[in-house]
């Protein structure tokens, strides 16, 4: 029975044709679970509307693709060729979109091959599992887990002149980044916190500003350099 269910509604008896009935139902379950995958990805991100409706559209492009180059290998490796140069057109996005665009061309690899089944059951096991992970606590970051950016004059030594105040105020501090500004005259640090007490957080600016002439000080959640697709 449950092999029954994971076979493909096309017809094998050709590989090089489909009939218009398949074509349509796979486009119309392709449409369903782009609509779906869109969803997915909407809950708890931020998104623009053309990324969504692309997602939705995606795995009924992909289908289409699949479905005219079933059983043609060289026509397969020039729509592969193709499709790699989409990639050099595109700012990297977030893990999240990515993964997204993965799974929505995989949906649409399944649903051009017929397999609408699977295509439907993986789509709604990877919404569980995301639902699952973004409603719990999996993957955050530590408790307490800041960025700070310190800004400091060329006549500090910036190796030791904060070590008594992390050693006070932080489980775990770490350097990660050293740049020079304004002509040379100013360091701008940046660390990796982890604060012994979330609440600590104003104490320790202050702290920090007696030291670096009251220039600027940063602390927020750490950032990880994402660009927008």
């Amino acid at each position: 029975m449950l092999n029954d269910l994971f076979s493909s509604v096309l017809s094998t008896s050709t590989a090089s044709s489909f009939s218009v009935e398949g074509f349509f139902i796979c486009t119309a379950a392709s449409l369903v679970l782009g609509v779906s995958i869109a969803v997915l990805y909407m809950f708890r991100s931020t998104y623009s509307k053309s990324f969504v409706v692309t997602l939705a559209l995606l795995p009924a492009i992909v289908q289409l693709v699949i479905m005219l180059v079933n059983g043609n290998l060289g026509t397969g490796v020039a729509v592969m060729g193709a499709f790699s140069l989409v990639r050099f057109r595109s700012v990297p996005g977030s893990a999240k979109e990515i993964a997204s665009i993965f799974l929505a061309m995989a949906v649409g690899l399944a649903t051009g091959m017929g397999y609408l089944a699977a295509a439907a059951v993986f789509v709604v096991i990877l919404g569980c599992a995301n639902l699952v992970f973004s409603l719990t606590s999996f993957g955050d970051a530590a408790k307490g887990a800041k960025e700070l950016r310190i800004t400091i004059p060329e006549s500090l030594d910036y190796n030791d002149v904060f070590d008594d105040l992390f050693q006070q105020y932080t489980a775990s501090c770490k350097l990660t980044e050293v740049r020079t500004c304004n002509m040379g005259s100013l360091f701008k640090l940046t660390y990796q916190i982890v604060l012994r007490d979330p609440k600590s957080e104003k104490e320790l600016i202050d702290a920090l500003r007696c030291r670096n002439g009251n220039l600027e000080i940063f602390c927020g959640h750490p950032a990880f350099g994402k660009e927008e697709l």
